[in-house]
């Protein structure tokens, strides 16, 4: 396991089902050691060379290889068997990799990267079978396979005259990133509703008290019933003037306290202690 975490890359299987990726990462190595031509016939490489590249070799394959390949210190021979062994998954891979590219749609995908993963290992299948892609052929494969209803943005990116596929892969991630924010935005208030007003807005109160127009306790004056007690005069004649602006039961307009927005309750029985309050008065006077 110790030995595992130290390699560059994966190590080739026993089955050769990696073989393709495994010989680009040796032939990267192995020219970023100065050592590639190693493994080219007919070298006059240094034994030094050949020991680093052969080294190098058999860290990199299946430890069941490793036994099979012990006694083979020579580098171009080891590289050779291995593809004498393993190269007739080309004409295996070829005829899946041709498929793969041939139902190969943009419109299938949610997402431009999840799209130009798959079109890059198709394409590299292709080349390591000898049968590369060009970049105008990415091109067409792309714009040809937009959904129908994306007609007009196809025939604009066909303006473009783009001469790379990384160019426009870099278009269609920009126009995927907006498509989201409108998205988002559109969700989180759809057409024609009302903003959502923010938690910490301040309302217009006095004293925590909301005025409201409705039925309330009005203060104004108007005609009403006055009270006095006729026992007081005893049936005497006198002179008094009657005050027609009594205090009594009458209607007001104005603006009053809405007992349903306040938080207090307000007792009933006023009438009965205002008309003991003007008996005492008429008694009086």
């Amino acid at each position: 396991m110790s030995n595992i975490s130290k390699l560059e890359f994966p190590a080739l299987n026993i089955s050769g089902e990696n073989y393709m990726s495994w010989t680009a990462n040796v032939k990267r190595h192995l020219k970023s050691m100065n050592v590639l031509e190693t493994i080219e016939e007919d070298n006059e490489s240094s034994e030094q060379d050949n020991a680093k590249a052969d080294v190098f070799l058999h860290k990199h394959i299946d430890e069941l290889l490793q036994h099979e390949y012990f006694i083979c210190d020579n580098p171009y021979m080891l590289w050779e068997d291995l593809k004498s062994r393993f190269g007739h998954l080309r004409e295996v891979l070829l005829p899946n990799a041709r498929d793969e590219w041939d139902t190969l749609r943009f419109q299938d995908f949610k997402r431009v990267n999840d799209y130009t993963s798959a079109l890059y290992q198709i394409c590299s299948k292709l080349e390591f079978c000898g049968h590369p892609k060009s970049e105008e052929e990415k091109l067409e494969k792309t714009y040809s396979t937009f959904h129908a209803s994306n007609i007009n943005l196809q025939t604009h990116y066909r303006l473009q005259n783009f001469r790379r596929y990384s160019d426009l892969n870099a278009l269609l991630l920009v126009a995927e990133k907006n498509n989201d924010l409108l998205m988002k935005n559109h969700q989180s208030r759809p057409t024609g509703s009302l903003a959502i007003p923010e938690a910490n807005v301040a309302h217009n109160n006095y004293s925590g008290r909301k005025w409201e127009h409705g039925r309330g306790r009005g203060r104004g004056r108007g005609r009403g019933r006055g009270h006095f007690d006729k026992k007081h005069f005893n049936g005497r004649k006198h002179s008094f003037k009657l005050n027609t602006t009594s205090y009594g039961r009458g209607r007001g307009r104005g603006r009053g306290h809405s007992q349903r927005a306040n938080e207090y309750h307000v007792p009933r029985n006023n009438n009965s202690n205002q008309q003991a309050k003007f008996k005492n008065e008429a008694s009086t006077s």
